[in-house]
């Protein structure tokens, strides 16, 4: 899993990539729209797509109205081991914070 979180975080690393998945989020959409959406060139899109694709945050497919165009769209199974970090992280920190709560009360009735 960590090898996956890894490749996770680097893709989402950078601005473009995770304006390009929310709007991926919203409907699937040609590399092109995205690009024009988030204004950059096609080239630039094609880039950020192979990394999201790699990551496996991504999928393509042929569209079928013409099949030189491919439509993206977020993997959203792909996410669940991200979420699944997030809540182990969370539950860390509540589980700490319970913890120092309950001694930061214990000290104030001391005095």
């Amino acid at each position: 899993m960590s090898e996956r979180l890894d490749d996770t975080f680097a893709a989402l690393s950078d601005p473009t990539r995770r304006a390009a998945i929310a709007l991926l989020c919203e409907q699937p959409l040609r590399s092109s729209d995205l690009a024009e959406a988030l204004g950059i060139s096609r080239p630039t899109m094609s880039r950020h797509l192979k990394v999201l694709r790699q990551a496996g945050l991504v999928e393509e497919e042929i569209a079928q109205a013409d099949a030189r165009e491919r439509l993206y769209q977020v993997r959203r199974a792909s996410f669940a081991h991200l979420r699944e970090w997030l809540d182990e992280v969370e539950a860390f920190w509540g589980e700490q914070l319970a913890a120092f709560k309950t001694h930061a009360e214990r000290k104030d009735r001391r005095r």
